[in-house]
């Protein structure tokens, strides 16, 4: 082989035989990548270590973290349109096909489905009242929402980022996808990323704002639900939120749905395929498709920051709003029907790790002390309340 010819395969002159070395790796991967697909990679790591080794949300975190690392792949779009890196903007490609769900508000509605169908309202139908701390929890959405505007975020804007308050993914997704697709993959992973964050983020709230003697408040029993009732409570319900919060129809009216194939006790079928084998496939398709949405271009961001710190202080304020409401409410009480406040911090919608963490903290200062089913009831109820704030905010914010 001549010197020439040499030269020409590794350059890539034109006229010559074959592509050329160089050119081939300049369009790797290799060839193409910059600093932010990097750490966006170490970011998506940093999920899948947090859902395989501290067990923090896996079933989202697993596909979320490793869609991010595959959206950040660098390649040449000219040569091999594969998609992910424009998928934000409708480039035809499968990933953009997958996100599609997301865009279209598709796949959190479905997840809603599922979360009715796998949901016990008994704690609730039990005890009405803690009702009261889910909504109270509510606060981190409008707080937030105010937070965002003085930040500089438009109203649209404002009013997506505030759902993260309300610590409810899919429904942050949903608000995010209507009003603000550009900012949808920093919502999601914010809301993700502080629901994980559950364990660690709540307990140091929960007990600076309470008292060694109102943790070991001993609530009573739950009483037993009928099956009448937990039959009509989905479809009053719905009835009753959906009036109003028009808005949020498609979000509560999937959950109720899903519950009432759960209560009927005619419907079982249909109801496990909600929870089960329907639920799994999406929150597949949603958590790698948000996670690929993630490219660094778009995701590295000073707004970016600004939605993390935003979600931090929603978090901490929803989680702080039920439990000072929880006390408020302990001074109208009688002595044996006080809630204990740490129930309050159940309010957020995190289900069920926010519940778990009220049990456990619980349990360190009377081990015979169980919280959990009473914990569920505010937990619940802020999915609920949860969505019909993305309601209302859907239907007065023009979008």
């Amino acid at each position: 082989m001549t010197h020439s010819c040499t030269a020409a395969m590794l350059t890539g002159v034109p006229g010559e035989s074959g592509p050329g070395l160089l050119s081939y790796l300049g369009n790797t991967g290799f060839g193409q990548v910059e600093p932010g697909n990097l750490v966006m990679m170490v970011i998506g790591l940093a999920m899948i270590y947090l859902a395989v080794k501290k067990d923090y949300e896996p079933l989202l975190l697993v596909p979320i973290g490793f869609g991010i690392i595959a959206g950040n792949v660098p390649y040449n779009p000219q040569l091999m349109p594969i998609g992910y890196q424009d998928v934000l903007n409708g480039q035809p490609s499968v990933f953009n096909l997958f996100y599609s769900g997301v865009r279209s508000g598709l796949f959190p509605p479905l997840i809603f489905l599922g979360i009715g169908a796998m949901t016990d309202f008994s704690a609730l139908l039990s005890n009405p009242k803690l009702l009261l701390l889910g909504a109270a929890a509510q606060i981190g959405i409008f707080l937030t929402l105010i937070g965002s505007l003085l930040l500089g975020f438009d109203l649209r804007q404002a009013a997506a980022i505030g759902i993260i308050g309300g610590a409810d993914g899919p429904t942050a997704i949903f608000v995010a996808s209507q009003m603000s697709p550009a900012l949808l993959g920093a919502i999601a992973i914010a809301a993700y990323s502080y629901m994980g964050l559950v364990p660690v983020i709540q307990p140091p709230i929960m007990r600076l704002l309470t008292t060694r003697e109102e943790r070991r408040i001993r609530m009573q029993p739950v009483r037993a639900v009928s099956r009448t009732e937990k039959v009509l409570f989905p479809v009053l319900a719905f009835l009753v939120t959906a009036f109003i919060a028009p808005g949020a129809i498609t979000l509560l009216g999937m959950l109720f749905f899903g519950n009432l194939l759960k209560e009927s006790g005619v419907t079982e079928r249909l109801a496990k395929s909600a929870r089960e084998s329907l639920n799994n496939i999406v929150v597949i398709l949603l958590g790698f498709s948000v996670g690929t949405s993630t490219q660094a271009e778009y995701f590295l961001t000073l707004d970016s920051l600004k939605i993390f710190a935003l979600g931090a202080a929603s978090f901490a304020v929803a989680t702080a709003g039920g439990i000072l409401f929880a006390k408020f409410m302990n001074i109208f009480l009688d002595d044996g029907r006080k809630i204990n406040p740490l129930v309050g911090a159940a309010g957020v919608s995190a289900v069920p790790d926010a519940a778990r963490v009220v049990e456990m903290e619980g349990r360190k200062y009377d081990r015979n002390n169980h919280l959990l089913m009473h914990a569920m009831a505010p937990n619940v109820a802020g999915v609920i309340g949860s969505a019909i704030a993305a309601g209302v905010l859907l239907s007065v914010v023009p979008h």
